[in-house]
């Protein structure tokens, strides 16, 4: 993917998901209702996702699989993580 093609956007329930790239991370950010939580990997794509409340906010934890970091990024919205959208791009996050 070419940095012209990012960000990608999703939506769903009212909830938008961000998914773009920094010179070291991959983010994927959601927002619904003011509220917002993020997941973030090394741009290598190989390490351990972290959770935080905004993109460049503190840690709350890390997870290897993408399920549990959603399950996370949902709780912190207060919504079921079966209503997340994930773009296209964001979909191979984890390890």
């Amino acid at each position: 993917m070419t940095d012209s093609e990012l960000p990608v956007e999703a939506s769903a329930d009212g909830i938008t998901a961000t998914y773009r790239e920094t010179d070291e991370e991959r983010l994927l950010i959601f927002e619904s209702n003011g509220g917002s939580a993020a997941v973030a990997q090394n741009i290598e794509g190989y390490a351990m996702l972290k959770v935080r409340p905004t993109a460049d906010g503190d840690e709350l934890e890390r997870y290897y699989g993408f399920d549990m970091a959603l399950d996370h990024a949902a709780e912190l919205l207060g919504v079921s993580p079966n209503v997340l959208p994930v773009p296209d791009p964001a979909a191979d996050m984890g390890m």
